[in-house]
């Protein structure tokens, strides 16, 4: 239900909509002389949106244009027209886009208010750059730990050991099977495991947000580089760069692997198999925090209807009602509490649900950006028997380095 806007800002919007003020970098006053906002949507998103803005333009006056865009062009797009006045009020994004699109300076930071304790934390921690919230969050997405209920039940192992002991016991072919990208390997979804050891990728400050400084290193980092080792083809052989997507995902669906850690992304590859989703277990003694994505709505920093545009985001996006519209136009777990309780009564949604609420945001610093080659190339020499401590430490100084030049 939506909540009344606080008196603050609806006075001010009613000052620019007597004003007939100008709405965006690319809207126009209309002939009413009302203002216009214009949103940047793809198709997933789009109906929803412009349910949302009927209600908007109903109660305030002001119109809103909804643009489509294909969601692949949505960033580059904004980046490049933002600067030159012909950007959208308003965009839908993914939360790893926030450290290029500060760095551009084409966002401002929105002020969510007493909404802010309706919002899964990590999704607020994810939307926050230099301790500033600067999107309004609604879907989340992870991986988790997916496993075959008639060969292992669908209690969720305490720790790895335990997840593959249980593994071994149902007899298959593999007791556990995770994609690395075959040679390329796959920091993204092993990362969970690595948390457990206390090694993140890049440190966070005391508001969330993530510094530059490298947090791989260390007696952690070298002791997940250690457990790649003793888990690959020099040892256990659990961890193989012979596993792709496709192929990780044939012997799961295929029963001959009990376990594996994919995103809801992979749940149709599975038709056949009656499922379980927990978080992931650990394998270093912390707990498992694999990477959160979110997705939102940012605003332009050069929006000429500001004040609208935040009264748009907060009290109509930022309601139950847009927020179910959303999760009913695209499923992501839900980033607005109680829907995401509520839709959480599926327990596959659950279990994505509870490794989300472990989990933590993939950093948005343009940082990020320089790690993937140097960290997958790393993973996937150690599981193929590359020395695990000298592979790692020297992974950990070719980025240092890079980031530093």
């Amino acid at each position: 239900m939506r909540k009344i806007i606080g008196i603050g800002v609806a006075a001010a919007a009613s000052a620019l909509l007597l004003a007939g003020c100008s709405g965006g970098t690319s809207s126009e006053e209309t002939a009413g002389g009302s203002a216009e906002l214009v949103i940047w949507t793809d198709a997933e998103r789009e109906q929803a949106i412009s349910d949302a803005a009927a209600a908007f333009e109903e109660e305030t006056g002001a119109s809103i244009t909804l643009v489509q865009k294909n969601f692949e062009d949505l960033r580059n797009d904004f980046i490049a027209q933002v600067p030159t006045g012909e950007g959208p009020d308003i965009t839908v994004g993914s939360h790893d886009w926030l450290g290029a699109l500060v760095a551009a300076g084409v966002v401002d930071t929105i002020d969510l208010g007493d909404k802010a304790s309706e919002f899964e934390s990590v999704a607020l921690e994810a939307m926050t750059y230099d301790g500033q919230l600067y999107a309004l969050p609604y879907s989340l997405e992870t991986v988790a730990l997916v496993q075959n209920v008639d060969l292992v039940g669908a209690e969720a192992p305490a720790t790895w050991d335990d997840m593959i002991q249980r593994g071994l016991s149902a007899g298959t072919e593999r007791p556990f099977v995770i994609n690395t990208a075959g040679e390329t390997g796959d920091g993204y979804t092993m990362y969970g495991f690595q948390t457990s050891f206390g090694a993140p990728v890049f440190v966070q400050d005391d508001t969330g947000s993530y510094t530059n400084e490298v947090g791989m290193g260390g007696a952690g980092g070298e002791a997940f580089a250690q457990w790649l080792h003793a888990n690959g083809s020099a040892g256990t052989g659990y961890l193989s760069t012979t596993i792709d997507y496709d192929i990780n995902n044939e012997l799961f669906a295929s029963g001959k692997a009990p376990y594996t850690v994919q995103g809801p992304w992979a749940i149709s590859s599975f038709p056949d198999v009656d499922l379980a989703v927990n978080p992931i277990p650990s394998a270093g003694g912390e707990p498992a925090a694999p990477f959160v994505g979110v997705q939102g709505f940012y605003l332009s920093s050069q929006s000429k209807n500001a004040l609208l545009a935040q009264e748009f985001l907060v009290n109509y996006l930022g309601t139950e009602d847009a927020q179910r519209a959303l999760y009913d136009a695209d499923p992501r777990i839900p980033a607005w509490s109680t829907l995401a309780e509520e839709v959480a009564s599926d327990p596959i949604i659950a279990g994505f649900l509870a490794s989300s609420q472990n989990g933590v945001p993939m950093p948005s610093i343009p940082e990020m950006g320089s790690v993937w080659d140097f960290w997958n190339a790393a993973e996937a020499q150690i599981v193929n028997g590359a020395d695990p401590v000298g592979t790692w430490t020297q992974m950990i100084t070719d980025l240092e380095g890079t980031l530093a030049g």
